[in-house]
Protein backbone atom coordinates (compact mmCIF):
# COMPACT_ATOMS: atom_id res chain seq x y z
CA UNK A 1 0.00 0.00 0.00
CA UNK A 2 1.22 3.49 -0.84
CA UNK A 3 2.47 5.49 2.14
CA UNK A 4 1.77 9.23 2.17
CA UNK A 5 3.25 11.72 4.65
CA UNK A 6 1.37 14.82 5.74
CA UNK A 7 3.15 18.14 6.27
CA UNK A 8 2.17 20.35 9.19
CA UNK A 9 0.21 22.78 7.00
CA UNK A 10 -1.94 19.90 5.73
CA UNK A 11 -2.47 18.70 9.31
CA UNK A 12 -3.39 22.25 10.36
CA UNK A 13 -6.06 22.48 7.66
CA UNK A 14 -7.32 19.02 8.66
CA UNK A 15 -7.58 20.28 12.25
CA UNK A 16 -9.62 23.26 11.01
CA UNK A 17 -7.05 25.98 11.59
CA UNK A 18 -8.15 29.04 9.66
CA UNK A 19 -6.26 32.32 9.55
CA UNK A 20 -8.44 33.94 6.88
CA UNK A 21 -11.57 33.33 4.82
CA UNK A 22 -9.32 31.97 2.05
CA UNK A 23 -8.44 29.02 4.30
CA UNK A 24 -12.01 27.68 4.56
CA UNK A 25 -12.02 26.05 1.08
CA UNK A 26 -8.57 24.60 1.82
CA UNK A 27 -9.85 23.06 5.04
CA UNK A 28 -12.76 21.46 3.22
CA UNK A 29 -10.55 20.20 0.41
CA UNK A 30 -7.93 18.73 2.77
CA UNK A 31 -10.58 17.03 4.91
CA UNK A 32 -12.18 15.50 1.83
CA UNK A 33 -8.83 14.44 0.38
CA UNK A 34 -7.55 12.83 3.58
CA UNK A 35 -10.85 11.03 4.00
CA UNK A 36 -10.57 9.63 0.49
CA UNK A 37 -6.86 8.84 0.74
CA UNK A 38 -7.42 7.01 4.00
CA UNK A 39 -9.05 4.24 1.93
CA UNK A 40 -6.32 4.16 -0.71
CA UNK A 41 -3.09 4.73 1.22
CA UNK A 42 -1.40 4.58 4.58
CA UNK A 43 -1.15 8.11 6.00
CA UNK A 44 1.86 9.15 8.08
CA UNK A 45 2.41 12.22 10.28
CA UNK A 46 6.15 12.65 10.85
CA UNK A 47 6.93 13.62 14.44
CA UNK A 48 8.26 17.01 13.30
CA UNK A 49 4.88 17.85 11.72
CA UNK A 50 3.08 17.02 14.96
CA UNK A 51 5.40 19.39 16.83
CA UNK A 52 4.82 22.15 14.31
CA UNK A 53 1.06 21.55 14.48
CA UNK A 54 1.17 21.92 18.27
CA UNK A 55 2.76 25.36 17.89
CA UNK A 56 0.24 26.40 15.20
CA UNK A 57 -2.68 25.30 17.38
CA UNK A 58 -1.33 27.20 20.41
CA UNK A 59 -0.76 30.35 18.33
CA UNK A 60 -4.34 29.98 17.09
CA UNK A 61 -5.66 30.12 20.64
CA UNK A 62 -5.90 26.47 21.65
CA UNK A 63 -4.89 25.64 25.19
CA UNK A 64 -1.94 23.31 25.70
CA UNK A 65 -4.41 20.60 26.72
CA UNK A 66 -6.54 21.10 23.59
CA UNK A 67 -3.48 21.08 21.32
CA UNK A 68 -2.16 17.95 23.03
CA UNK A 69 -5.53 16.21 22.58
CA UNK A 70 -5.46 16.95 18.84
CA UNK A 71 -1.89 15.62 18.57
CA UNK A 72 -2.92 12.47 20.38
CA UNK A 73 -5.94 12.03 18.09
CA UNK A 74 -3.81 12.52 14.97
CA UNK A 75 -1.03 10.22 16.18
CA UNK A 76 -3.65 7.50 16.72
CA UNK A 77 -5.37 8.17 13.37
CA UNK A 78 -2.19 8.30 11.30
CA UNK A 79 1.06 6.41 11.51
CA UNK A 80 4.02 8.40 12.76
CA UNK A 81 7.71 8.44 11.95
CA UNK A 82 10.34 9.40 14.45
CA UNK A 83 13.46 11.43 13.79
CA UNK A 84 16.77 10.01 14.92
CA UNK A 85 20.36 11.19 14.66
CA UNK A 86 20.76 9.67 11.20
CA UNK A 87 17.54 11.45 10.13
CA UNK A 88 18.91 14.81 11.27
CA UNK A 89 22.21 14.21 9.48
CA UNK A 90 20.45 13.20 6.26
CA UNK A 91 18.30 16.32 6.58
CA UNK A 92 21.45 18.42 6.89
CA UNK A 93 22.65 16.82 3.65
CA UNK A 94 19.44 18.00 1.94
CA UNK A 95 20.05 21.51 3.24
CA UNK A 96 23.58 21.49 1.84
CA UNK A 97 22.74 19.77 -1.46
CA UNK A 98 19.33 21.30 -2.25
CA UNK A 99 19.11 24.46 -0.11
CA UNK A 100 16.01 23.28 1.78
CA UNK A 101 15.19 24.73 5.18
CA UNK A 102 16.38 22.36 7.90
CA UNK A 103 12.96 21.64 9.47
CA UNK A 104 11.44 20.95 6.04
CA UNK A 105 14.39 18.71 5.21
CA UNK A 106 13.83 16.82 8.47
CA UNK A 107 10.20 16.18 7.52
CA UNK A 108 11.21 15.05 4.02
CA UNK A 109 13.89 12.73 5.40
CA UNK A 110 11.63 11.24 8.09
CA UNK A 111 8.92 10.63 5.50
CA UNK A 112 11.37 8.92 3.14
CA UNK A 113 12.73 6.78 5.98
CA UNK A 114 9.13 5.75 6.81
CA UNK A 115 8.77 4.41 3.26
CA UNK A 116 6.51 7.20 2.02
CA UNK A 117 6.48 7.90 -1.71
CA UNK A 118 4.48 11.13 -1.42
CA UNK A 119 4.66 14.06 0.99
CA UNK A 120 1.61 16.33 0.86
CA UNK A 121 2.65 19.93 1.46
CA UNK A 122 1.27 23.26 0.42
CA UNK A 123 4.47 25.21 0.97
CA UNK A 124 7.38 22.95 0.04
CA UNK A 125 8.74 22.64 -3.49
CA UNK A 126 5.98 20.89 -5.46
CA UNK A 127 7.47 18.09 -7.56
CA UNK A 128 10.77 17.85 -5.65
CA UNK A 129 11.95 14.23 -5.59
CA UNK A 130 14.46 12.66 -3.23
CA UNK A 131 15.00 9.09 -2.02
CA UNK A 132 11.85 7.87 -3.78
CA UNK A 133 9.68 10.57 -2.19
CA UNK A 134 7.87 13.23 -4.22
CA UNK A 135 6.53 16.43 -2.66
CA UNK A 136 3.01 17.07 -3.93
CA UNK A 137 0.90 20.18 -3.37
CA UNK A 138 -2.64 18.82 -3.00
CA UNK A 139 -4.13 22.32 -3.01
CA UNK A 140 -3.02 23.42 -6.44
CA UNK A 141 -5.87 24.07 -8.83
CA UNK A 142 -5.53 20.86 -10.84
CA UNK A 143 -5.52 17.56 -8.94
CA UNK A 144 -1.93 16.24 -9.01
CA UNK A 145 -1.62 13.12 -11.19
CA UNK A 146 -0.07 11.04 -8.38
CA UNK A 147 -3.11 11.67 -6.20
CA UNK A 148 -5.64 11.30 -8.99
CA UNK A 149 -4.23 7.87 -9.80
CA UNK A 150 -4.56 6.74 -6.19
CA UNK A 151 -8.07 8.10 -5.85
CA UNK A 152 -9.34 6.45 -9.02
CA UNK A 153 -7.97 3.12 -7.82
CA UNK A 154 -9.94 3.24 -4.55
Amino acid sequence: MTRIALDSNILAYFAGVSRSAEDEPKIARVRDLIGRLGHAASLIAPTQTLGELFVVLRRGGASAEEARAILLEFSEAFGTSASETRTALAAADLVVDHKLQFWDALIVTAAAEAGCTILLSEDMQDGFVTRGLTIVDPLREEMPAKLATLLTAE
